[in-house]
């Protein structure tokens, strides 16, 4: 009646497997209850009233201004310091091995590390700041100068000025929906219920239904307004219903010059490209009318695929790599990843650097065991066991020499090379895209070599593999002609995805991560999406004021859920912390965010200072001391309150998804990374809009314009550490203002040459030297003009010499060159009887003194500009004005300021970035009064 149960399953089957089964059945389910139970919350579901007024009564002490970000920015890491909690960090000195750094290189004094002395504080945790390594500067160390009069602490302005900005933002939010909510009048013939809005007061809907009668014409205009919301016209100006119908005629008159660039460029599409294509018509998307189905990235798409590194050249057989001091021979492929650490010797923080030394050995193991191994000059087997036994030396000055002799080739011979590689790279610079020219941005395949990552990145050293054609997928238009592979290679796929805004990709062999060939910065693809990207932050501004209010009122919430996420949600948004997402840590980098602190991330200083430490983006670590307000203090006390301990999540009942989630509910697509734009372009725009036009010099203009993004910087947590050669620069700069003055002071002594009655009428201290300048280092200035000029004489003279030359003409003699010195010489004796006789001779043709005033007039002006640029170079030392001017303040503000104040827009935005920029100029550049 019953068969065999194998003959039932149709398979072989016997005890023992049966039991492997099982086994494996059985292992899978405590494995999933296991991570179940790991990541169940340690915090309890509510927070008990009790809980909440003991932590409230924890101390007495008076809060600090908060919210103020005290200290904060990257961290300069001692070596023996411990990065992440349990992402511990090893010594980077060596241990068994060859140290490739020379006694005199000149690395060693940028990689000495300094300590910090141990600070006494009243904190119930453990400071993670108690290590080896030197912390970020506090928040008075980069202020802004302010009035000296004011003895309000630094501390106090920032937290006063933030908090008044924040309740301009509260106005402005109630005022753009006040307005909004007035000029969304109901249609005739539909009921006023359908029409309200939740964010509309009753009252607001009452006084709607009593101005039913003759709002027709209206109501239709505000209809058409509704419907182009995207435009980037300020949203202040759609809310003025007093100029409704002017604005509404404006409208319609300029329709057909806005749609005129795209008709053009529509008609270009079918001409054949011609190679002075650079010329065609500008591609004004901003005032394009807005697609209907914005999924849809192109319709017609043509490029020339990638563009491959050059082949691995072998090394000279007199070159080879050392194991114990015997040299050995590799096979082809083993030599080029070896050639990747003999080339990098000068980078010693990766090449002693345990981790990179461990993961690069790995790799060339595998590499020489699948290629054969390595053998003597008689063939014999050499066993690679040690790397400390290894020797890249000779490989390292094959490199260096061959870099040396290509530095040291003839101007031609370079210009010739660059002719030759411009020609190979031309056809992949740029791309078809609906008929449009425009620039890709990384057609270059990355050449093999070494994984250096970021940080204390896990598999730093390990080699990246050469990519193949037989890995990357092309992306292209269904009619256009497909990219030829190498000869003896074909493409892993071909597809026509035109929902995709990539030309090709592969997947890296390092993380597994894929790479994309996009389109340049400078695109209209990469413009719109930062267009977006900043109309997105101004759409905030309508609902920051009820944001804030909910996160403020939720922080007192019963639910530990809702309390954590208003935290959250206030510490990204007051002090600019990223979300954070989940990583593999085994093979990532363990960075962290807002959502993924961990317990050992945060230390408490009462009565309300924070200290946050971690691995921020990049693998960086961040060091951020913050005041906050009491409340959230008392919150993470909370949070950290035992059974939780280290490794545990701060936040355990939420997600970075999760937070997203919420936001998004006050507005469609809000993540946390829109509050860093938002914070940065508004208070950009609270400055600048206070800011009162005045008859400064340019100098003092672009100081003005610095000023307010460094208050933005300061304000917004923008920091980054003091630049290496940041103090040689300062050094530089106070030399060429010196050496200004030292004129100054010879143009003065050259109006008594002229005219001796002048010491009489201006007075002994006029001609005075500037307490600045002493003998020694003007000896040593009138050097280095002799010095300077000589270096440019013979910079001429080799130059001239060498156009002769490719003139196919006879070069100058030496002789030539003695003669042009000449004038160095005369400099330096005119100098020498100037020290000893104290006496200047008037300079240039028939001097007066109102030549030589005039000449003293300029040199103090130039050095009023270099001292406005030293104090601005100094005050930026420490605060990334970059990061906040190219990332998140609103380029159309930099513009109008430009406009406002009549300053070349270039003295802001290099020709890179008026090229990114550029729908931001012309968007605005009839617009006397954009607003963010």
């Amino acid at each position: 009646m019953y068969s065999d149960p194998p003959t039932r399953l149709g398979v072989t089957c016997n005890l023992c497997d049966l039991f492997i089964y099982l086994f494996i059945f059985i292992y899978c389910i405590l494995r999933l209850q296991l991570t179940y139970f790991h990541q169940q919350p340690v915090s309890a579901s509510k927070i008990s009233k009790s809980e909440d007024k003991a932590m409230r009564n924890h101390t007495s002490a008076k809060p600090r201004p908060a919210p103020v970000s005290i200290r904060n920015g990257p961290v300069a890491e001692a070596a023996s310091t411990h990065t992440n909690g349990n992402g511990k960090r090893k010594s980077r000195s060596s241990i068994n091995q060859i140290n490739y750094r020379d006694a005199s290189d000149s690395e060693d004094g940028r990689l000495a590390k300094r300590q910090k002395k141990a600070v006494a504080d009243d904190s119930d945790d453990e400071v993670l700041s108690k290590r080896k390594s030197k912390l970020p500067p506090a928040a008075d160390e980069t202020a802004v100068a302010e009035d000296s009069d004011d003895d309000m602490p630094l501390n106090a302005k920032l937290a006063s000025k933030r908090k008044a900005i924040e309740k301009n933002a509260e106005k402005e939010a109630k005022a753009i929906l006040a307005s909004e909510a007035k000029s969304k009048k109901p249609a005739p013939k539909k009921a006023v219920k359908d029409e309200s809005d939740d964010d509309v007061p009753l009252a607001g809907a009452r006084g709607k239904k009593r101005q039913s009668n003759g709002v027709n014409g209206k109501g239709k205009a505000n209809g058409v307004k509704q419907e182009d919301s995207d435009s980037d016209a300020p949203i202040r100006k759609k809310a003025k219903t007093a100029a409704t119908s002017k604005t509404k005629v404006k409208a319609e008159k300029a329709t057909p010059a806005k749609k005129a660039p795209a008709k053009k460029a529509k008609k270009e599409v079918s001409e054949e490209p011609a190679e002075d294509d650079d010329e065609e018509a500008e591609y004004r998307w901003w005032d394009a009318p807005k697609k209907e189905d914005d999924s849809v990235k192109w319709t017609t798409l043509e490029h020339n695929g990638v563009l491959f590194p050059p082949a691995y050249e072998p090394l000279p057989k007199n070159v080879r790599l050392f194991y114990d001091g015997t040299p050995v021979n590799l096979h082809i492929e083993a030599e080029e990843v070896a050639g990747f650490f003999g080339s990098m010797l000068n980078s010693t923080h990766n090449v002693e650097n345990p981790t990179f030394q461990k993961n690069f050995f790995g790799d060339f193991k595998e590499i020489l065991e699948k290629t054969g191994g390595a053998t003597d000059r008689h063939g014999n087997k050499v066993n690679i066991k040690e790397f400390a036994k290894l020797d890249f030396k000779p490989i390292f000055e094959y490199y260096h020499a061959k870099n040396e002799a290509k530095k040291a080739r003839p101007a031609a011979e370079k210009k010739a090379e660059k002719a030759e590689k411009d020609k190979v790279e031309t056809p992949y610079m740029f791309c078809k895209w609906d008929g449009r020219k425009e620039k890709v941005g990384n057609f270059r395949v990355e050449p093999p070599g070494l994984f250096r990552g970021r940080g204390e990145h896990p598999k730093t050293g390990k080699v990246k593999k050469r990519v193949q054609p037989e890995q990357i997928t092309i992306n292209i238009g269904k009619d256009a002609k497909v990219p030829p592979p190498p000869d003896g290679h074909k493409w892993k796929a071909i597809q026509h995805d035109n929902k995709a805004t990539w030309l090709a990709m592969w997947q890296e062999n390092i993380n597994g991560s894929y790479k994309y060939v996009m389109l340049g910065a400078t695109s209209a693809v990469k413009g719109q999406s930062d267009f977006k990207k900043f109309e997105k932050a101004r759409e905030l501004k309508k609902h920051i004021a009820r944001i804030r209010k909910d996160y403020t009122k939720d922080l007192k919430a019963e639910a530990m859920a809702d309390r954590q996420r208003a935290t959250a949600v206030y510490l990204i948004d007051k002090f600019a912390l990223r979300a954070g997402n989940e990583k593999d840590t085994e093979n990532e980098a363990e960075t962290v965010g807002c959502c993924s602190l961990k317990y050992e991330h945060v230390t408490l200083q009462e009565p309300n200072t924070v200290i946050f430490d971690f691995l921020g983006k990049d693998s960086i670590r961040f060091y951020d001391e913050v005041t906050v307000d009491r409340q959230v203090f008392k919150n993470l006390r909370v949070f950290k309150k035992p059974p939780k301990k280290e490794g545990d999540d701060i936040f355990d009942r939420l997600t970075t998804t999760q937070l997203n989630k919420h936001l998004s509910s006050y507005m469609q697509g809000l993540t946390a990374k829109v509050f860093r734009t938002y914070n940065a372009s508004y208070t950009m725009s609270n400055l600048l809009r206070d800011l009162k036009v005045s008859s400064a010099t340019m100098a003092e203009k672009i100081k003005l314009y610095n000023d307010c993004n460094r208050e933005v910087a300061i304000l917004c947590n923008h920091k980054r550490t003091v630049g290496a050669g940041h103090e040689a620069q300062m050094e530089k700069l106070g030399d060429r203002i010196k050496g200004l003055k030292y004129q100054k002071w010879r143009n003065k002594q050259m109006l008594i040459d002229v005219d001796p009655k002048q010491k009489k009428r201006k007075g002994a201290d006029f001609f005075e030297l500037d307490p600045d300048l002493d003998e020694s280092w003007i000896q040593e200035h009138q050097n280095f003009l002799v010095e300077e000029q000589r270096t440019k004489i013979q910079k001429k003279f080799e130059k001239d010499n060498q156009k002769l030359e490719e003139e196919g003409k006879k070069p100058m003699p030496a002789k030539e060159l003695k003669e042009r010195l000449q004038v160095a010489d005369d400099l330096a004796k005119k100098f020498k009887k100037e020290n000893k006789s104290k006496k200047v001779e008037a300079e240039g043709r028939g001097p007066t003194v109102e030549k030589i005033e005039g000449n003293i007039q300029k040199i103090e002006e130039r050095i009023r500009t270099l001292e406005l640029q030293a104090a601005d170079r100094d005050g930026n030392k420490e605060v990334a004005l970059g990061t906040s001017k190219i990332n998140y303040i609103d380029p159309r503000l930099t513009v109008v300021f430009a406009k406002k104040f009549d300053v070349p827009i270039e003295k802001f935005f290099s020709k890179t970035l008026r090229e990114k920029f550029n729908w931001a100029i012309k968007s605005v550049e009839d617009d006397d009064h954009w607003e963010f």
